[in-house]
């Protein structure tokens, strides 16, 4: 059996984080991930605090254990939101979008601990200064918004640079990922696209159809060059954006049928809608609950050790 140093550090029972996807990481959503034993995170993205404060409510409604609310600190809100997060004495937050400096002390003082999300080893050697409990290094292979380095290198990087604990994310689905993932320096892992493709995540059925649909080839990443690189599956958004790239179409007008288009997605747009993907997209076959997605990680990767200790090699 392996030890849940995420256990001891949130209260969780199995050391998997869900990740914060803007449009889908409801309330109830969180709460579902957390009642079957992970922990269940709920995204802010560029909502205001009023929306914060429902989703929290609804989020304890559902259930007691552990919860997490996700930060984007470019949102224009950031400031209500934590203030709103601090004021429902939420215990746990990951950042992401830039620094978690301007807030720190508020968290401590309220003892909300902070994970922040991480592209590359600079920046989390910064925010272990700051004070953060645990860092999630994310690798391109993500979907959503990706930074340049792939997962196997950078959480090794990562796990070498710092003292404080290491989440691994990026192409992480099942037992045999998770397992690599600790023997990269991981303490646990945050899954994201995987939990996409469950009953009860709250996107368009034909969004987790064309999910089960992918292969591993069929993710893009728009807005390469930018700061705003986004993995999403190929579909008619994407190939007009690289038409209009090629004909070195003004940044302004590229990045405008870009506008709305997670929101799009997630109501069942599958042509101009933005279909955020990881790469494991490939790996999704069936439509699991969050319960049978969760078990099948952590049994998968019981196995997985078993058969390395046993032979050698999975």
């Amino acid at each position: 059996m392996m030890r849940n140093r995420l256990k001891e550090l949130f209260g969780i029972e199995y050391p998997i984080i869900q990740g914060g996807m803007a449009h889908v990481s409801s309330g109830a959503f969180a709460a579902a991930v957390s009642e079957a034993g992970a922990l269940g995170t709920i995204a802010t993205a560029a909502r205001e605090g009023a929306y914060v404060r429902e989703q929290i409510r609804e989020a304890r409604a559902l259930t007691r254990r552990p919860l997490n609310v996700n930060i984007m600190l470019a949102n224009p809100y950031c400031k209500e939101v934590v203030d709103v997060i601090l004021d429902e004495g939420v215990s746990l937050v990951t950042t992401g979008a830039g620094s978690p400096a301007p807030y720190m002390k508020d968290f401590t003082a309220n003892g909300c601990k902070v994970i922040s999300v991480v592209p590359h080893v600079r920046a989390a050697v910064k925010v272990e200064d700051l004070g953060v409990a645990a860092v999630v290094a994310e690798g391109g292979e993500s979907g959503g918004h990706v930074g340049s380095v792939s997962t196997m290198v950078l959480v090794a990087m990562v796990s070498d640079a710092v003292s404080i604990p290491v989440i691994a994310a990026g192409g992480i689905a099942d037992g045999k990922g998770f397992m690599a993932a600790m023997a990269l320096g991981a303490v646990g892992v945050q899954i994201g696209t995987a939990f996409l493709a469950t009953r009860e995540c709250p996107i368009h059925q034909a969004y987790k159809e064309r999910l089960l649909a992918a292969k591993e080839t069929d993710t893009v990443i728009t807005g390469l060059g930018t700061k705003d690189p986004v993995r999403c599956l190929r579909n008619q958004l994407t190939d007009n954006y690289f038409e209009m790239a090629s004909r070195q179409t003004p940044f302004e007008e590229l990045i405008k049928p870009l506008s709305g288009s997670l929101a799009r997605a997630v109501g069942g747009d599958m042509e101009t809608g933005s279909l955020q993907a990881g790469q494991i997209a490939g790996m999704l076959r069936e439509l699991r609950t969050v319960r049978e997605l969760i078990d099948d990680v952590m049994s998968g990767a019981e196995m997985a050790l078993e058969k390395i200790a046993k032979y050698g090699s999975y």
